[in-house]
């Protein structure tokens, strides 16, 4: 894959549009559902938060696994065009000058009213980064990657290996593939006998970090993918296959992990968890690029505004869900009418505060 000229670019940007959607719907989904971690929820009062809790499982199965890995796929190529200083510095401004504004600007704005005690305390007590802390975790990323870059380039000079551009492109291997897939599985079921699920890091944010074996694996699987091609040489068939597994895994997985308890709930919700997120990155991976591998001015549109979306999107959440507080409908419909309100409003706002002066650079 030849990230320069290939369509396959706007593949991999739509499914950026995509998964930064699946954010917006996944906070929404929240805010409805009977998972009471956002700004402002209103736990459901019937049978249909059921269903939205279901989308949130599901979601966190893969979508943040997936965000790691397509950062990961233009990690290598800002490396090799910028030097490592540069890489280090450019990854410093563009996630670390929003995660400040984040925290310092915005995050106040989002529980005006609701901390109950006076407003310096409660300003130094909630110090929370909310859904910036995938930047956090993209900072120490990015800055580990720069790291090794610089800690093996020695190596690779005196052996004479390219360290630029893709090396060995070719699909990887089913055998590679089911390898990658069991030992993520075995890595979190390790992890989260410490890390349990439900746990949370205070200061830091960290909302899922009995997640972060799939996030560091993806982050990797993504570097790889780029120097190998993998992105465009996984044949058709794939995409279909991992479709089918990720259905196959869920029917075959799910049900008895509700049914039992202890490690062997946790081993079997690790293993569903692997199973889903790598035959669903597989199979969006190759409908997209099969699909979905051009941009019209509205696909230009919607990509360019993506990542300032990720950053502004709890802003208009929170003001479209208490603007529809007084409504009594069930949870699923109050969903639908949120999330269809805000979807626009986020790409709007997002391309307002991105025509100020200077915001593109970080935006």
């Amino acid at each position: 894959m030849r990230t320069e000229t290939g369509t396959r670019l706007f593949a991999v940007d739509n499914l950026r549009v995509l998964l930064t959607a699946l954010v917006v719907a996944h906070h929404v989904a929240v805010t409805y559902g009977d998972i009471p971690l956002w700004y402002y929820t209103e736990p459901a009062a019937d049978p249909s938060g059921t269903a939205l809790d279901i989308l949130v499982v599901f979601n966190q199965a893969f979508f943040m696994g997936f965000f790691f890995l397509i950062s990961g796929f233009f990690t290598p190529g800002s490396h090799d065009r910028k030097g490592g200083r540069a890489f280090v510095r450019d990854r410093l401004v563009r996630l670390g000058v929003p995660l400040l504004v984040f925290l310092l600007l915005l995050r106040p704005l989002l529980t005006i009213g609701e901390h109950g005690m006076p407003f310096w305390k409660w300003y130094i007590v909630s110090w929370d980064p909310g859904p910036m802390w995938f930047v956090e975790v993209l900072i120490v990323f990015a800055l580990l990657y720069a790291w090794w870059r610089r800690a093996g380039r020695s190596g690779a000079q005196k052996a004479g290996a390219q360290e630029t551009g893709v090396q060995e492109a070719g699909a990887p291997s089913l055998k590679g593939v089911v390898l990658f897939t069991l030992g993520l599985a075995a890595a979190t079921l390790l992890w989260r006998i410490p890390v349990p699920q439900g746990t949370y890091v205070p200061v830091l944010g960290l909302p899922t970090p009995y997640f972060l074996p799939q996030y560091a694996a993806m982050f990797a699987a993504g570097v790889v993918a780029f120097r190998r091609g993998w992105f465009g040489a996984l044949p058709r068939r794939a995409g279909r296959a991992g479709f089918v597994v990720a259905g196959v895994a869920t029917v075959l997985l799910l049900p008895p992990a509700a049914l039992t308890t202890g490690l062997v709930a946790v081993a079997i919700n690790a293993l569903w968890e692997s199973v889903f997120a790598v035959g669903m990155i597989v199979g969006l991976v190759v409908l997209f690029r099969e699909r979905f591998d051009r941009q019209g001015p509205r696909g230009r549109f919607l990509s360019a505004n993506a990542y300032a979306v990720y950053v502004l999107h709890p802003l208009v959440l929170v003001a479209a869900a208490w603007a529809v507080r007084g409504l009594h409908a069930a949870a699923v419909v109050k969903f639908a009418l949120v999330l269809a309100v805000s979807l626009p409003l986020c790409w709007g706002l997002a391309y307002a505060v991105r025509s100020l002066p200077g915001a593109r650079r970080v935006l």
